[in-house]
């Protein structure tokens, strides 16, 4: 699909005005970073005002400038190279603060999640969560801490929960074959998608297990097969990937699913209270002062 894209900006071309063709080559030999930078730097890189960015963008048929530039990340993102990353990078953050830019950006990737997510995927995510037998949580790579992140917080409300061991292809299939119908696994994969994860999930839903896939787009390989998808947004920072809004959304699974419990988890903590206090899990802030 960027061939099609860059097969209708060439068609375009000699119709285009003199800063549009500005636009055009420039987007045409390096798409992959073009991708990545605002109306703004897309101007300041090629000598031309954000309008006329804005403007090239409508002329190729997009409402705008936003749309045109999601076309270009949700084709290429997950192809890019290390050293394509740092590049991007580069071209991102030049003379720039880089704690603004990052946490700006970040921002934006919390406030596109919000707008994304599908409150119906949720909720039924959460009841499926509920009534399965047992829940499989699964990431590679990078997303392995998120899965690590949700796992650790499953385990405290459930007693059915399975950090499913991504160490090597064979680690995986004895973690899972037993999965079945009455089972769900949450599977999270974000850019570069790692094929660990989506053989994984094919293996799954050929036994009708139930998958939740937390990714980045609802083209995204895992979403096509899974029976729920939440979105959320990640991002390029550097060689690695902005995860600030994947860890948010499962920070509001943990409290759906910690409300729908109720009375039941609020007992659980009670005893999980007496039990780290009485082998001095946590140190107490007191007790420190004290020391001191």
């Amino acid at each position: 699909m960027t061939v099609s894209l860059l097969s209708v900006i060439d068609s375009k071309f000699d119709k285009f005005s003199k800063g549009q063709k500005k636009i055009a080559a420039y987007v045409t030999e390096h798409y992959e970073i073009a991708a990545f930078m605002t109306a703004a730097k897309l101007g300041e890189t090629v000598n031309v005002s954000e309008s006329t960015v804005v403007r090239f963008a409508t002329e190729l048929g997009y409402k705008g400038y936003p749309e045109f530039q999601k076309d270009l990340q949700d084709l290429i993102r997950s192809k890019l190279t290390g050293v394509q990353r740092i590049d991007v990078f580069d071209a991102q953050t030049k003379g720039e603060n880089i704690v603004d830019n990052t946490m700006k950006y970040d921002s934006q990737l919390l406030m596109s999640t919000m707008q994304s997510v599908s409150k119906e995927n949720f909720d039924n995510s959460v009841k499926a969560i509920m009534k399965a037998k047992k829940i499989y949580i699964l990431g590679v790579r990078s997303a392995a801490f998120l899965a690590g992140f949700l796992s650790y917080y499953f385990k405290l409300i459930f007693d059915n929960v399975v950090l499913i061991d991504v160490s090597s292809d064979s680690d995986i299939y004895e973690d899972i074959f037993r999965i079945g119908k009455d089972d769900v696994c949450i599977a999270i994969s974000m850019p570069r998608y790692s094929a660990l994860t989506i053989r994984a999930v094919r293996f799954m839903k050929d036994r009708d297990v139930n998958v939740i896939a937390i990714t980045d787009n609802s083209n995204a390989p895992i979403a096509k097969m899974s029976d729920f998808v939440l979105e959320a947004k990640s991002g390029m920072a550097s060689i690695v990937d902005s995860l600030v809004a994947p860890l948010s959304l499962l920070n509001a699974l943990i409290a759906a699913i910690t409300l729908e419990k109720g009375d039941g988890l609020r007992k659980d903590y009670e005893t999980l209270e007496a039990i780290w206090d009485e082998y001095q899990v946590y140190d107490k802030i007191e007790e420190i002062a004290n020391d001191d």
